[in-house]
């Protein structure tokens, strides 16, 4: 038996079993291990496409062993989530048990991301709209924010239902926009071809370093606009 050809899949399943852990973390209101288990499941979907590369051994199982993983990790978690915060927020949309799960807006537009993105030959080396795993960060940070930061303006931004809607489109939408998005792997050791990445990694660092929780959410964000401006000046 070809021991080889389990290891992607393998590595895929665990992270699948981070996105389940983190599931029941979200359940019992502790985001910050859910944010920890949903980053493992991450670099652990870095490192499946990378051995089955490694080992040649790519298959349409993988493919789709990968998407199912992610929805969990980088689909349910991140809905959930946002269910809980909707849950714990002020009422400004009312008190109808129904507008919580307005928050799973996120699971959906993260199942037809990921979907559409086995069909896509177009994203082979870069992104067109958001990569769930990205949103998934971005979602996951929110809490976080929110429990450490002192602002009393971050408190009543992430505690109002209207802010929490507008974050649930907005985030169903850029998952599944069309807009191509440059790529944060190095292919060319230069300066010259890598300067969109070099700018935006040491803005990254600085970022994180003195906004520390609140730097995800900004970078993501960061990340799309830089995106969008590089794609204007690519057209002219």
């Amino acid at each position: 038996m070809n021991i080889k050809k389990h290891v992607p899949n393998l590595i895929t399943l665990i992270n699948l079993f981070c996105g389940c852990i983190a599931v029941v973390f979200v359940s019992q209101n502790d985001y910050l291990m859910a944010f920890y288990m949903v980053c493992l499941g991450i670099f652990f979907d870095f490192f499946d496409g990378f051995f089955a590369r490694l080992f040649k051994v790519s298959s349409p199982l993988g493919l789709q062993l990968d998407s199912l993983a992610d929805m969990v990790t980088s689909g349910v978690v991140p809905g959930y989530v946002m269910y809980s915060m909707f849950v714990n927020s002020a009422h400004e949309l009312g008190t109808s048990p129904i507008i919580p799960f307005l928050g799973f807006i996120v699971t959906l537009g993260s199942c037809y991301r990921l979907a559409n993105f086995n069909i896509d030959t177009r994203q082979t080396d870069s992104f067109i709209g958001l990569p769930t795993p990205a949103n998934a960060l971005f979602i996951l940070s929110l809490p976080l924010v929110l429990k450490f930061s002192d602002s009393l303006l971050m408190l009543e931004i992430l505690t109002n239902q209207w802010v929490l809607l507008i974050i649930v489109l907005c985030s169903a939408y850029i998952l599944n926009a069309e807009i191509p998005l440059f790529a944060l792997k190095i292919k060319k050791f230069t300066v010259k071809d890598n300067v969109l990445q070099i700018v935006f990694l040491l803005i990254s660092l600085l970022l994180v370093i003195t906004l520390q929780y609140l730097a995800i959410p900004l970078l993501i964000i960061f990340y799309v606009l830089l995106s969008v401006v590089n794609n204007m000046f690519l057209k002219k």
